[in-house]
């Protein structure tokens, strides 16, 4: 069955409440795909890995905020930078040192979340809960680099009530460090949930939900 992705997009934003926003989860999409999400009244487009989105952007282009939204590594941060709009995914300070320094040679600032490990999971990537707000306060201290919020993933199939107790942790979080009202940093995103999960997310403050196969359907591989 064919997949309406225009009708999805405009669904999916009719029904997210005001002051939260959708970034459209493109990973392994074509550029015609997430072309028609962007018809579709999507403003902002996610990407896990860098090759794909250099196969999309010269078909959009500015026309939308690019959010990287896949593990950062180091060896691709200088590309990344030069290409998104924000990185979701700052999970230490020394990639954040890394997005600085390549800033610096831009003359450009970078908005980031910082990747919260709600679960404490050993196979995934963040900044360990225990640690975040010594890890924000350092970040907070480079020049290049603007602490906007945090990301976290959660359970990605399963009950989506599953993912309830990660979003409550890192909503925690984020109040925590909201209200020491550090320089240089400005809580005002907050990256939970996905396609399973972005209701309960939006529950637990969720100001950006990322959505990729509730719009496009399945991926065949």
């Amino acid at each position: 069955m064919e997949v309406n992705t225009k009708q999805n997009v405009r669904k999916i934003l009719k029904e997210l409440p005001q002051g939260v926003e959708l970034v459209v989860a493109a990973k392994g999409r074509s550029p015609r795909e997430v072309l028609e999400v962007v018809e579709g009244g999507v403003e902002f487009i996610g990407e896990n890995y860098l090759q794909d989105a250099q196969k999309v952007y010269p078909l959009i282009g500015n026309r939308v905020k690019w959010h990287f939204i896949g593990h950062l590594q180091k060896n691709k941060v200088k590309k990344a930078v030069g290409m998104f709009d924000m990185i979701e995914t700052v999970d230490s300070l020394e990639i954040a040192r890394e997005v600085e320094e390549e800033c610096a040679r831009l003359g450009r600032v970078m908005p980031v979340l910082i990747e919260i490990n709600s679960g404490k999971e050993a196979q995934k990537f963040g900044v360990c809960p225990d640690d975040a707000v010594v890890v924000v306060e350092e970040i907070a201290r480079l020049e290049q680099v603007k602490v906007m919020g945090l990301m976290t993933m959660g359970p990605r199939f399963g009950d989506p009530e599953e993912s309830r107790p990660y979003f409550v942790k890192t909503k925690k979080i984020f109040d925590k460090i909201k209200d020491l009202n550090l320089p240089g940093v400005e809580m005002r995103y907050l990256s939970m949930g996905m396609t399973n999960s972005y209701k309960v997310a939006v529950e637990e403050g969720a100001s950006i939900v990322r959505i990729g196969s509730k719009i496009f359907g399945e991926r065949k591989y």
